[in-house]
């Protein structure tokens, strides 16, 4: 039997309201695969990324995740996921090393993997701050620990080098980039950058798909357009 897809949508469709925010969105993606989302803010790439962690409900089609249906099987798949929201998800009071040991216990992971991903961002001397007192950088790069500590095989990514310099950037590239070898779903406020990454794109414009396909299809003229 064939390996399911990673990722695979048929006819999505999430309101909030009498809001549109996702209407009849299909599309597979492959295990390993890197799945571009584009759009103008409020087109519904966030809504997305929330519906494949489980977050929030489809009100019509079906949602698969490695061949795992949303949400009855939530509890599946919520191990194989790791979410990088716009919200960093820590606890403001409790320090980075709190927050990350928090989430390792939840996962059953080992607790050296927290020393393990706080040194890969070089947050080793910051980790006992409270996240209150923290950069949003730091933040930034912690909450990048806390999505991939327990090692998930897929990484949603919501503008996921937001507050990060250059050199903070490259820090979190072996863990969240292409050399980490995940199944990744990413939004960027650069839709150069993520198209340079991507083997698939998917643009929204008001929660409808304008372009599903490889990146080679999606030239300036399109990106152009989708963002007029």
């Amino acid at each position: 039997m064939s390996e399911p897809p990673a990722i695979e949508l048929r006819g999505l469709a999430r309101y909030f309201g009498e809001r549109t925010a996702l209407h009849d969105v299909s599309l597979r993606v492959p295990a390993g695969a890197t799945l571009a989302v584009l759009g103008r803010n409020g087109a519904g790439k966030s809504t997305l990324l929330r519906v494949l962690a489980a977050l929030l409900r489809p009100h019509a089609g079906e949602v698969l995740v490695f061949g795992e249906p949303l949400p009855r099987r939530a509890f599946v798949v919520r191990a194989q996921l790791g979410l990088l929201a716009h919200e960093p998800l820590l606890y403001r009071e409790l320090t980075g090393r709190e927050n990350l040991r928090y989430h390792a216990a939840l996962h059953r992971t080992d607790p050296g993997r927290v020393e393990e991903v706080l040194a890969a961002v070089a947050m080793e001397r910051r980790a006992d701050e409270p996240v209150r007192l923290l950069s949003r950088g730091m933040v930034q790069r912690l909450a990048v620990c806390r999505a991939v500590l327990h090692d998930p095989a897929l990484l949603l990514l919501d503008e996921p080098r937001a507050n990060l310099d250059p050199a903070a950037s490259e820090l979190v590239e072996p863990l969240i980039g292409r050399p980490a070898g995940r199944t990744r779903v990413l939004t960027s406020h650069d839709p150069r950058a993520a198209l340079a990454e991507a083997d698939l794109v998917l643009a929204l414009r008001d929660g409808r798909v304008a372009y599903a396909g490889e990146p080679e299809g999606f030239d300036d003229s399109r990106v152009q357009e989708l963002y007029a």
